[in-house]
């Protein structure tokens, strides 16, 4: 069953895919990729609730299922069905039916990439799915052929593959490491390396993660390597950049996770985990600086994601059950909360005709229930209570008390600064002074119906926190690397 549903993960997209090139009916390939999308969810809906404590393996051994590759591709599902009704709507407004069966063709494409990325067990293959997840999304970033959006795709391209390349560099110094335990010829695994980890050379190791740390950390926007995610996320169509930030990001996370288990697996001390939380609290700080100052709405989005990409790398740096279940919970929020804000971002892009915040305002009285669903996604987004957020960030500041404490105040300042920068620019889109026209066009039911989506589990996971997630959770966290409780 369980391999069923995997085939059914990749199977559907890439059926989408080549019928969108072959068909080139922009209605039939709207349907078309939303079926795949829908499939895909019912996939992988069920998956957590089929891995036991161990690990499975399928087609040779090169497709692992956990329970960390299964919480991931979950996250993703969700954002991949929820973008794929929202293009629905969206994608109508620019006026390029010629151009559509390309766009829907490239986002299978994409959910494609995301879903299958955190299921390969050989390392080697995961960067190269991690790679492939570059290749399609540039040109989805640049598809409205804008001069902006084809200068964003191009930096993409450039700083993400620069990144790539080191962590190209550290995956041959693990294998190199892992040589002089297993022999010169061996099968590069995530289990196999985590087996074969405390006898590996510790300084040969910790160079070995610095560099999958950099060059993973570029694809997931961590702070300094995130200069070209505010530029792609604010490029690209508004489905496109809830993809970017919703499953891009969590899958490229998985590297990073799965090498720092590794680590830990290895004894090597606390110099990796150290620096992971350096990179969170410069993450939060970059995040801070620019929201407070921003001008654009989809660059408020994007830096509002590398803030929360360094919140998931502190649960991880941190470490103990608290942490990783933490980082793990707000994978999920996050996921659903950018989605929520990016599509409300599009809405008012195209209402308003206008990027700049300065151009949207009186939200609400234009927009009762599109603005309500917006203001609240915009409060659940700075971790204000009731909802998921709250709670995850509260986890993971939680676990940094036992070993990072001045990282957990510094994150607690800057989570403050950004709530008071994020709120600003909102109070101003709702209540500031008019000044330019009213909006010209109205949010059809296909682009406000997944705003509603998003929202309502939102809160469910903000005011109830189901005990089986925790339970599911915290096992993931013991599967990674032997924790302390």
């Amino acid at each position: 069953m369980v391999g069923g549903l995997l085939l059914a993960l990749a199977g559907a997209p890439l059926a989408a895919l080549v019928l969108c090139l072959i068909v080139r009916r922009p209605r039939v390939c709207e349907g078309l990729n939303l079926a795949a999308s829908t499939i895909c969810f019912a996939a992988a809906l069920p998956l957590p609730f089929l891995i036991d404590g161990q690990e499975r393996l399928f087609w040779g051994g090169y497709v692992i299922l956990d329970r960390l590759s299964a919480w991931v591709i979950l996250c993703t599902a969700i954002v991949y069905v929820l973008a794929s009704i929202y293009a629905v709507g969206y994608m109508r407004l620019l006026e390029q039916e010629d151009r559509l069966f390309q766009f829907y063709a490239l986002f299978a494409g994409f959910g494609l990439t995301t879903l299958v990325g955190p299921l390969m067990n050989s390392v080697g293959i995961y960067w190269i799915a991690i790679e492939l997840t570059t290749l399609v999304s540039t040109f989805l970033v640049a598809f409205e052929r804008e001069p902006e959006s084809m200068e964003a795709a191009w930096k993409y391209i450039m700083v993400v593959s620069a990144g790539i390349s080191l962590a190209l560099l550290g995956t041959v110094l693990f294998y190199w490491c892992g040589s002089f335990v297993l022999g010169p010829t061996y099968q590069m695994t995530w289990s196999v390396l985590r087996e074969a980890a405390p006898g590996m050379n510790p300084v040969l190791l910790t160079l070995a993660f610095l560099l999958v740390l950099v060059g993973y950390g570029t694809k997931v926007g961590l702070a300094p390597m995130h200069t070209w995610l505010p530029d792609a996320h604010s490029e690209g169509p508004a489905p496109v950049s809830a993809m970017l930030s919703g499953a891009l990001l969590n899958t490229a996370m998985v590297g990073i996770v799965r090498f720092l288990a590794v680590t830990r697996a290895a004894g090597i001390g606390a110099v990796p985990e150290a620096v992971l939380v350096a990179f969170g609290i410069a993450s939060l700080l970059v995040g801070a600086l620019f929201i407070v100052r921003q001008r654009g709405i989809k660059r408020l989005m994007a830096y509002s994601s590398i803030e929360h990409m360094g919140v998931v790398a502190l649960g991880f740096g941190f470490g103990g059950v608290l942490g990783v279940v933490g980082a793990l919970y707000h994978m999920l929020n996050h996921s659903l909360n950018k989605s929520l804000m990016f599509f409300g971002a599009g809405n008012m892009m195209r209402a308003y005709g206008t990027k700049d915040i300065s151009g949207i305002r009186h939200v609400a009285s234009h927009f009762p229930s599109a603005g309500a669903l917006w203001l609240a996604g915009a409060i659940a987004i700075t971790g204000a209570p009731p909802f998921g957020l709250f709670l995850s960030e509260f986890t993971i500041m939680r676990a940094g008390l036992a070993s990072f404490s001045w990282a957990v105040y510094a994150m607690a300042v800057l989570l403050i600064v950004i709530f008071i920068g994020f709120m600003n620019h909102f109070r101003s889109m709702y209540y500031g002074e008019a000044s330019g026209s009213a909006p010209a066009a109205h949010v059809s039911a296909w682009c406000a119906v997944p705003m509603w989506l998003a929202l309502v589990p939102l809160f469910v996971l903000g005011v109830w926190w189901p005990g089986s997630v925790w339970a599911y959770l915290a096992s993931t966290a013991q599967s990674l690397a032997p924790v302390a409780p």
